[in-house]
């Protein structure tokens, strides 16, 4: 783990575990790192260790859930936090019924000096979900435009659920109260990367969260709550992909830009343009 260059790549400094400086993490984490699936568009394998997902967020890149909480977790142990790996569940819609299919990596804190007894959901894999950890009690919290609920999960008995705003791409997410070890997703983590039916292949989405709000790119539809921009041209898609999520474009090849451009196209006109709808995906 290059604590170093991780907390580099964060824009923060090393100090020792303390509540004010678990937010300062996540905050940077989510505002800094984007929520991103470009290796299921490019038909490449990720590993699930910490380590491999250290080396593209180093390189400028993002992940998702497994890579992008995987990551931090490891950065916080590493740091000297107490943290746990949970197995989770996100319901992309009010059609998905609760569950704890392992679709979501989910991680708790515990034993802050400065605020002991208490736990904290500290989640930068859920896109749009918190800019800031959530104490993990029941009730409503406001982190800018969005309005969270935390509560007991009615599917995980000891566990919890998290109720996303109604303007977010997911409705909610239940996770289990013991601990997860990485090799648990790794099923499910191929199924969301090749399978036809899974969101992250149907259609590539960025996501990049930051204090007033979240930036989302789905196949050509550029949007920030609700002011929306169809993007019209592969230069165009990229300058995005760096301007706004900070994707450089010359971490691919000219194949690679082309393709992803063109499956961007052609979902953009299957989910949008013939249907009248897009697609989130649920992880």
């Amino acid at each position: 783990m290059d604590v170093t260059g991780y907390l580099a790549r964060l824009g923060l400094d090393p100090e020792p575990p303390s509540l004010a400086a678990l937010r300062r993490l996540h905050a940077a984490h989510v505002e800094r790192v984007p929520y991103e699936a470009l290796e299921v568009q490019l038909g490449r394998p990720t590993p699930l260790d910490p380590a491999a997902s250290l080396a593209r967020i180093l390189q400028g890149r993002g992940g998702y859930c497994y890579h992008l909480n995987g990551a931090f977790s490891a950065l916080l142990r590493a740091l000297g936090y107490q943290v746990t790996r949970h197995l989770g569940g996100v319901q992309g819609s009010a059609a998905d019924a609760p569950n704890v299919d392992r679709n979501h990596l989910a991680l708790t804190v515990t034993g802050l000096p400065d605020a002991p007894g208490s736990t904290w959901l500290a989640d930068t894999g859920l896109g749009d979900g918190p800019h800031e950890p959530l104490p993990l009690r029941e009730g409503t919290y406001v982190q800018g435009p969005h309005t969270y609920r935390l509560r007991p999960s009615e599917v995980a008995p000891g566990g919890w659920r998290f109720e996303h705003d109604p303007a977010g791409s997911f409705t909610g997410m239940d996770f289990a109260p013991g601990p997860a070890e990485l090799a648990d997703f790794e099923e499910k983590h191929a199924w969301l990367s090749t399978a036809p039916e899974s969101g992250f292949v149907r259609v590539c989405a960025l996501l990049r969260r930051d204090a007033t709000g979240v930036d989302t790119l789905r196949a050509l539809t550029l949007n920030r709550h609700g002011a929306r921009e169809v993007i019209g041209s592969p230069g165009d898609w990229w300058a995005a992909a760096a301007d706004v999520f900070g994707i450089r474009p010359a971490l691919f090849t000219d194949a690679e830009r082309e393709r992803v451009w063109r499956q961007c196209a052609a979902q953009h006109e299957a989910h949008v343009g013939g249907t009248g709808s897009e697609v989130v995906p649920s992880a």
